[in-house]
C-alpha cells in the first residue's frame, strides 16, 4: 500500500501545528491506521530521548504517543537547540554534529535535507500515513532558499498541505490570505484547505467570514477548532506563564519558583507542578522579584555557564542563600544540578567560550562538559522513600565529587544526583522528575506540602490527546480529510 503524506503548516509560530498533528495522529490511530508523526526541522530546547537512543523534539515524542508508537529519531531528523541569539547546536538523526551560527547552518541545509529525506523514506516503510508538522510559517521569505521545514519539504516529497491559523491572536483572515499571497503559485496549489484554531463564541457570527475566505481563495475551510479550556499538550518551546483561576488558587498550598533562564531547556519538567491543584508554580523572569517561596527549582540550561552568570546579575545567588537560611528547599535539574557545585568546566567550548566558571558552591561536586552526550530513558527509586521515579537524561556533563555519595535516586544504570547533608538541597540529572505520581507526591511532601493529592500526569496527557481527536471528529470535515488521505482510509 502506498504511504500518503499530509503536511500541516501554520500562518505563525504557535498557530496550532503541533496540536493539529497530534489530533490527526490520534484520530487516525483510533481507526486502525498505521500513522507516524514527522517534523523535518525543529528548533526547540524541549527535547526527549527516543527509543533508538537519540534526541528529538518533545512535541514529536508526544505525537508518537498519540500514534501508539515509541518515539524514533526518524520522526524529527533535524533538531536545532539555540545556545546564542545567532547560533545553535545542530542535531542530525538524534546526535549532535556541532554548533553553527545561522549563516553556516544556512549553507549546511543541503546536507540536512538529505537526512530529512532519508528519515522520511524510512518512515514510509513503517507507516500507512505520515502527518508532517511544519515550522514557523511558510511565508518567511528570507528563509525560503534551501528550505527544508515547510514548502521546500512539501515540494521534495510532493505532498498536500493544510494551513492552520489561530483566531485567538486576532487577524485570522489577514494571516491566511497574507500567507497565501507570499507563496509561489505552485506552493499555493499545494494548500488544500484551512483550519482555524482556538475559536470561542458563536460560530454563526464567524460564518460570513468563512464564506468570504472560501470565495476569495477558492480553498475550503475544513473546520473551526474550538478553544479547549483546560487542555494540556506539552509545549514545543513556548513557556506557559498564565496563572491559574481563582478557584484553583484557593487550593494552592505549596509555592514553587523557577527562574526563566535565557537558555532554559526542558521546561516541560514543570508541567506536572503547573497542573497540580495544590501547587502555585511561578516562572520568574528577568528583573522580576522573587517573593516568599517554599521551593526553588533551578532548571536545565543549554548554556549553563552563561545562564549562571545571568542568575548572579539578577540577584538569585543571594536570594537562594537567604531562602536556604530560612529552611526553604532547593532542587537543581540537569544544568541546575551543575550550577549547585563548585565549578563548571567547558574545556572544549561546547556551550560558550572555553573556560571555567565558579558554581554556587552548595554541593561538593564539580562538572566537566564533554563532547559525548548522555542520552537515555531511565527508571528507578528515590532514596528518600523508595518511591518509583522515571524520566530521561540529556546532558553533556560529567559530574564528580563527594556529594554524590548521598545520591538522590538509584536508577537502572546506578546512582544519580545528590542530597545535601542538611536535606535542604536535591540535585539530579533526571528530566521528567515529577511525572511519576509516586515521585511527585514524595517530592512535594519533602518540600513541605501536607496531605498531598496524587496527580496522574500521564493520564492527564492521554485525556487531552483524546479530546483533540474528538475535536477532529466533531468540528472538522472528516470527509474532506479522508479524501486527502486516500488510499490510507
Amino acid at each position: 500500500m502506498t504511504t500518503h503524506t499530509l503536511m500541516i503548516q501554520g500562518t505563525t509560530s504557535d498557530a496550532g501545528k503541533s496540536l493539529l498533528v497530534t489530533a490527526l495522529c490520534r484520530w487516525l490511530f483510533r481507526q486502525g491506521v498505521r500513522v507516524a508523526p514527522f517534523k523535518p526541522q525543529n528548533m526547540s530546547l524541549n527535547s526527549a530521548v527516543s527509543a533508538d537512543g537519540g534526541e528529538i523534539g518533545r512535541a514529536q515524542a508526544v505525537q508518537a504517543h498519540a500514534c501508539g508508537l515509541a518515539p524514533h529519531t526518524d520522526m524529527n531528523p533535524v533538531l536545532l537547540k539555540p545556545n546564542t541569539d545567532i547560533g545553535a547546536q545542530v542535531i542530525i538523526h538524534g546526535h549532535a554534529v556541532g554548533n553553527m551560527n545561522a549563516r553556516d547552518y544556512h549553507h549546511y541545509k543541503r546536507v540536512a535535507q538529505q537526512a530529512v529525506l532519508e528519515s522520511h523514506r524510512r518512515l514510509t516503510a513503517r507507516a500507512d500515513t505520515i502527518i508532517v508538522e511544519g515550522a514557523g510559517s511558510p511565508a518567511e521569505i528570507n528563509l525560503r532558499q534551501n528550505d527544508i521545514a515547510n514548502m521546500g519539504f512539501a515540494e521534495a516529497v510532493d505532498c498536500n498541505v493544510l494551513l492552520i491559523a489561530d483566531i485567538d491572536r486576532g487577524g485570522v483572515f489577514a494571516h491566511l490570505v497574507g500567507t497565501l499571497a507570499l507563496l509561489s503559485e505552485c506552493e499555493r496549489a499545494r494548500i488544500k484547505g484551512f483550519v482555524i484554531n482556538r475559536f470561542r463564541g458563536d460560530l454563526a457570527l464567524l460564518q460570513p467570514g468563512l464564506d468570504w475566505l472560501e470565495q476569495h481563495t477558492s480553498k475550503p475551510v475544513l473546520g473551526v477548532l474550538p478553544y479547549l479550556k483546560g487542555l494540556h499538550l506539552e509545549a514545543e518551546d513556548t513557556l506557559p506563564r498564565k496563572q491559574k483561576s481563582p478557584s484553583q488558587t484557593a487550593q494552592q498550598q505549596l509555592r514553587v519558583c523557577v527562574p526563566i533562564l535565557p537558555r532554559i531547556s526542558n521546561h516541560t519538567d514543570f508541567d506536572p507542578l503547573r497542573l497540580h491543584p495544590q501547587v502555585d508554580l511561578q516562572f520568574i523572569g528577568a528583573n522580576e522579584t522573587l517573593g516568599p517561596t517554599d521551593l526553588i527549582i533551578l532548571p536545565g540550561s543549554k548554556s549553563v555557564r552563561t545562564d549562571l552568570a545571568w542568575l548572579r546579575t539578577q540577584g538569585w545567588e543571594a536570594a537562594i542563600q537567604r531562602h536556604l537560611r530560612y529552611g526553604g528547599k532547593l532542587i537543581g535539574i540537569c544544568g541546575g544540578l551543575q550550577m549547585l557545585g563548585h565549578c563548571i568546566h567547558d574545556p572544549h567550548g561546547l556551550e560558550s567560550e572555553p573556560g571555567s566558571t565558579n558554581g554556587l558552591g552548595l554541593l561538593e561536586l564539580e562538572t566537566t562538559l564533554a563532547p559525548q552526550k548522555q542520552l537515555r530513558n531511565v527508571h528507578g527509586k528515590l532514596t528518600m522513600d523508595n518511591s518509583t521515579v522515571s524520566g530521561y537524561e540529556i546532558h553533556a556533563g560529567i559530574t564528580q565529587g563527594t556529594a554524590l555519595d548521598r545520591p538522590a535516586m538509584h536508577l537502572g544504570h546506578g546512582p544519580d544526583g545528590a542530597v545535601s547533608n542538611d536535606g535542604l538541597i536535591l540535585g539530579t540529572y533526571l528530566h521528567g522528575l515529577f511525572e511519576a505520581p509516586d515521585a511527585c507526591t514524595s517530592l512535594l511532601a519533602w518540600a513541605g506540602l501536607r496531605n498531598v493529592q496524587t496527580l496522574d500526569y500521564h493520564q492527564l496527557r492521554e485525556t487531552s490527546i483524546n479530546r483533540l481527536a474528538d475535536a477532529v471528529t466533531q468540528h472538522l470535515d472528516t470527509t474532506k480529510l479522508q479524501s486527502l488521505l486516500v488510499p490510507c482510509i
